[in-house]
């Protein structure tokens, strides 16, 4: 917080009520580091240079952070209650004119009590990529010149200083270099979609074999434009369409693969498809849970174990059950022999045989060979 400083009131107010005004979001809890501080709700105004934060309870209570003061920021989407935050990694501050005079830390947090951080959060890191501080003048720049201390304690800890900035300022380039890497990858995409319609309009000159094995090749580098939370807005709307995007996506490999699928291996695959636009296991469990609701062609399943996979929703108990049955009928087996016949994971291939098993349709045999399943001749002789 020894970052921030204190604003005029009647300076504040012009620029709240100008056109400068970039973004503003209401119930915004300011924290120095992990901990909480007194400025616990207020109205935040993001410009091209600061950010500027009032308290509700007190319109006297207004500080700002300019923006060149800003390393990094990181998105922590907490659930459970807690309130979305925005981490922001700053720099030295300017002058001793703050309100927390000493800070142990380099960072704060905004929590958004109310929503909107990701579009706010957003709009900061498009402001911070600008730079527009370096051609606009700034109150923060010339507030009060430091002094230079060059021996002791002091000098050590502002050399200490100036490679920790040093070291922000590269950690910033690399971010933005990812982010270019991130565009050229979504380019990437589109081209090989464009190169796939070309090819399938010249089968004359390709084979359709060819011709399929190409465009199976092109199109797992990536979903064409991967559904993402900042355009959806909210959580349920996201799920939902994740769920069809994961829908349509592992349909095909499902039917490859049996009709069922861990959700572990889906993760892998949804990932390596989505390319840079990655999603987190939660969101990928959440947004399988409304596959049936929505009538998508896969939904979830959740094994006595809780082992969870991914199936077709062709692919019902009796189908698995019968499945299973027929394999044992040609030869007892343990679960890597099935797991080798039916070309699935033998997590999976155990979850059958105990399915099977209570059902009644078929038992076991533990001994120092390890365990093997056999068909239930009391039940079907």
């Amino acid at each position: 917080m020894n970052r921030f400083a204190w604003v005029d009131p009647q300076n504040a107010n012009k620029l709240v009520n100008s056109s400068d005004v970039v973004a503003k979001q209401a119930t915004v809890r300011l924290y120095d580091g992990e901990e909480k501080t007194p400025f616990d709700s207020g109205t935040l105004y993001l410009f091209n240079t600061q950010l500027i934060w009032i308290d509700d309870q007190d319109s006297t209570c207004i500080m700002s952070l300019h923006l060149s003061l800003i390393v990094l920021t990181e998105e922590h989407r907490t659930g459970s209650g807690r309130s979305p935050k925005v981490v922001l990694y700053l720099n030295a501050p300017f002058a001793n004119v703050q309100p927390v005079q000493v800070s142990d830390v380099d960072f704060v947090k905004l929590s958004f009590r109310n929503g909107g951080m990701v579009e706010f959060s957003r709009r900061l890191s498009d402001q911070i990529s600008r730079k527009r501080w370096d051609t606009v003048d700034s109150p923060a720049h010339t507030a009060v010149p430091r002094r230079e201390i060059r021996t002791g304690i002091a000098g050590i800890e502002r050399n200490i200083q100036a490679q920790q900035t040093s070291a922000s300022m590269h950690i910033s380039k690399a971010f933005e270099d990812l982010n270019s890497l991130m565009k050229m990858a979504k380019e990437t995409v589109g081209l090989s979609k464009s190169i796939v319609a070309k090819v399938k309009n010249r089968q004359g000159e390709i084979t359709d074999d060819e011709t399929t094995q190409l465009k199976s090749y092109l199109l797992s580098l990536g979903v064409d434009d991967p559904v993402t939370r900042d355009v959806c807005g909210n959580d349920n709307v996201y799920h939902q369409k994740l769920a069809k995007e994961v829908s349509q996506l592992m349909t095909k490999p499902l039917e490859e693969s049996g009709g069922l699928m861990t959700l572990t291996d889906v993760y892998c695959r949804v990932n390596r498809a989505r390319g840079f636009e990655l999603v987190s296991p939660e969101d990928l469990l959440r947004a399988c849970r409304q596959m049936k609701n929505l009538g998508l062609p896969t939904e979830l399943r959740v094994f006595d174990t809780g082992v969870i996979a991914l199936e077709l929703r062709t692919i019902s108990e009796a189908v698995l059950v019968e499945r299973t049955k027929e394999a044992l009928n040609k030869a007892p087996m343990t679960a890597e022999m099935f797991a080798k016949a039916l070309g699935v994971s033998v997590v999976l291939a155990k979850e059958m045989l105990f399915l099977t098993e209570k059902r009644g349709f078929a038992c076991r045999d533990e001994s120092m060979e390890g365990l093997r399943f056999y068909p239930n001749r009391f039940v079907e002789p």
